[in-house]
């Protein structure tokens, strides 16, 4: 006996569709459903007291939420390996499938529903979920820079799940210029969603050109019936009131709220100008030590700067030369927040796995940014140690990396990016 699904054609209807392929198990969707009518009957009701969509009609009594009949149905074949092969299968499965809606799913709405007047537009409220999405893709992107799927060796419900509202986004808002950013999801996304299951539901996906616009809220201008002149006593009388509004009123009405500064904008003037040293380190091209080292350690000002080695803690999981270079670069990506107060190296080194990763950072103050640590969630997947420039040993290993030196610490390099 076939399931049977209640909803239109949309992602969270298309969830249990994919798993059925791939589970399977035969489910059917209701033909000619409409919105505002079937979901309003009382048969539907009794199913769903809130009247949403999809509702999935089993033998056992109706199940609504979309990832709880995905659910359902991924273990609706006990034969299928869908829901993975061991407990710590499924507790993954799980991991990635509380990721995918409050994680990626929310905020995708976060900033597509307000657009599409679904919701009040509030900018603020758009920049953080575009702020919360990216850091999300960007922990996506990190853990796909090793793996094909997210759990296990083939797809599993987490995929079908992740991807069906990753499709949702890149149709509708998320743009090429936008997802480059993340390369990994990206391949991942597209290899997913052209495979034979994803494709008889879904059909060809288009990404998205460009953002909508924000749908305008506002009800249209009445003109107001034609009245007779006012007499030019009560005219005055008018003018005289807008007049008396003082000055000051106005003015602080239209004021724009200042804007936060960022701390290390309020910390003393530095001797080292950072756009002078990054001048100086792109231009020179001979004589780096005579030129380029010397002239950083001329501007540099330990009391408006700080000096910092970073190791990567899981070098021995470095094994793929293009997947390591790929999680540097990711780094320096989401870095690029720190843009204004920082400088780095980061030196991928050795000729064969597992690469090693290592790095000099400079930062302004005497700590590491604490909008860093909290924004960049790479950062505590390093070790940092201060320098010590009083340490001539330290200071030569600064030198070394800021100039790419070969051999670096008795092996070759792979790569060496630079942060500016």
């Amino acid at each position: 006996m076939a399931l049977v699904l209640h909803s239109t054609p949309n992602k969270n209807a298309f969830k249990a569709l994919v798993t059925a392929e791939y589970s399977g198990v035969k489910v059917e969707l209701v033909k000619n459903f409409e919105m505002g009518v079937s979901n309003k009957t009382p048969g539907f009701i009794k199913m769903n007291p809130l009247g949403k969509v999809p509702v999935l009609e089993t033998p056992d009594g109706p199940i609504f939420e979309s990832n709880a009949i995905a659910r359902y149905v991924a273990r609706r074949n006990p034969d299928s390996s869908i829901y993975g092969s061991s407990l710590i299968d499924y507790a993954h499965i799980e991991q990635w499938l509380d990721f995918s809606a409050t994680e990626i799913d929310a905020n995708i709405g976060g900033w597509l529903y307000p657009r599409l007047g679904f919701r009040v537009y509030v900018p603020q409220s758009e920049e953080v979920a575009i702020s919360s999405l990216k850091r999300a893709l960007g922990a996506l992107n990190l853990h796909l820079a090793s793996s094909t799927y997210l759990v296990g060796h083939g797809v599993t419900l987490a995929d079908i799940v992740m991807v069906c509202n990753l499709a949702y986004g890149i149709k509708s808002i998320l743009t090429k210029s936008f997802t480059s950013e993340f390369p990994n999801v990206e391949r991942y996304f597209w290899t997913i969603i052209n495979q034979p299951n994803f494709k008889k539901i879904w059909g060809d996906v288009i990404q998205a050109e460009s953002v909508p616009p924000v749908a305008s809220k506002k009800p249209a201008q009445v003109k107001e019936p034609a009245t007779k002149s006012k007499p030019k006593e009560e005219k005055k009388k008018e003018a005289k009131k807008e007049e008396a509004k003082p000055k000051e009123v106005i003015e602080e009405e239209e004021a724009p709220k200042p804007k936060a500064k960022n701390p290390l904008d309020l910390l003393p003037p530095s001797k080292m100008i950072l756009d002078e040293w990054k001048r100086l380190y792109s231009n020179t091209k001979t004589n780096f030590r005579e030129v380029a080292i010397k002239g950083f350690w001329d501007m540099y000002d330990p009391e408006g700067y700080s000096l910092w080695f970073c190791e990567y803690k899981y070098n021995d999981e470095n094994t793929v030369s293009f997947v390591t270079l790929n999680k540097v670069s990711g780094f320096l990506q989401r870095m690029d927040l720190a843009r204004k107060y920082a400088f780095g190296k980061m030196l991928i080194i050795g000729s064969e796995p597992p690469f090693k990763v290592k790095g000099l950072w400079l930062f302004r103050g005497a700590e590491i940014p604490q909008f860093v640590l909290d924004e960049c969630y790479d950062m505590e997947l390093y070790e940092w140690s201060k320098v010590d420039i009083s340490d001539e040993a330290q200071k030569e290993r600064v030198n070394q990396m800021i100039e790419d030196a070969e051999p670096f610490e008795g092996a070759p390099l792979l790569d060496a990016k630079c942060f500016k």
